[in-house]
């Protein structure tokens, strides 16, 4: 019977370098198949309000993700099973078309805002992690990136920041910290936060070499 994987979870603000702390793990450890699974594909499914109405909704509280499936398919993973995970069109907050299939290797890395705030999820992890960094910081890298990729003005990412990003972030997510085994410099060279984080991981992942 194949041994199960071993599972990180990244927490941490907006466009604090979460993902791409994630998809370095997957390349240092890209010989024990490692996947990497986005929260933000969770999101609810708001395909049933009118698109007017859709982006007046909180994407930044814990509600809107779907928790239940979130929850059920991470669970599978962790015991090594294959799970279907949802595609999330964010320019129109709607899921699109079939799930994308992932067959979990040695290594299962979860990045997103919530990551560490419900405890049966935390407990899955094996190591946690917190990305820290100013909220200056996020709101530019946060601006460059929804006008880039998701097609939006600079006024209302500015008005989205402010009345739901940076209150919601103080309220859920950066509390998060204190269950992280490493707070990592979102601000600092990614190479440092990788070897913080290996330092924690060669503990008890030792399935093969990382690829330096």
């Amino acid at each position: 019977m194949p041994r199960p994987p071993y599972m990180v979870g990244i927490a941490g603000p907006s466009c604090s370098g979460k993902s791409m702390i994630a998809r370095r793990l997957k390349e240092v450890y890209e010989g024990q198949r490692p996947v990497v699974l986005s929260l933000d594909a969770y999101y609810r499914d708001l395909s049933g309000l009118r698109p007017e109405d859709r982006e007046h909704r909180n994407f930044d509280s814990p509600e809107a993700i779907e928790l239940d499936l979130f929850q059920s398919q991470l669970e599978a993973l962790a015991r090594g099973e294959a799970i279907e995970q949802p595609r999330y069109d964010f320019a129109t907050h709607t899921r699109t078309g079939v799930g994308e299939r992932i067959v979990p290797g040695d290594l299962v890395v979860v990045e997103g805002l919530f990551s560490l705030y419900w405890a049966p999820i935390r407990r899955l992890f094996h190591t946690r992690v917190f990305v820290s960094v100013s909220n200056s910081i996020t709101l530019l890298r946060r601006i460059e990136r929804d006008i880039r990729e998701r097609g939006r003005t600079r006024e209302a990412i500015l008005r989205q920041y402010e009345e739901t990003v940076m209150p919601m972030g103080a309220k859920y997510v950066f509390p998060t910290r204190e269950f992280a085994h490493v707070v990592v410099n979102g601000a600092g060279p990614v190479e440092a936060s990788l070897e913080r984080i290996f330092a924690h991981m060669e503990h008890g992942f030792s399935y093969g070499e990382k690829k330096r």
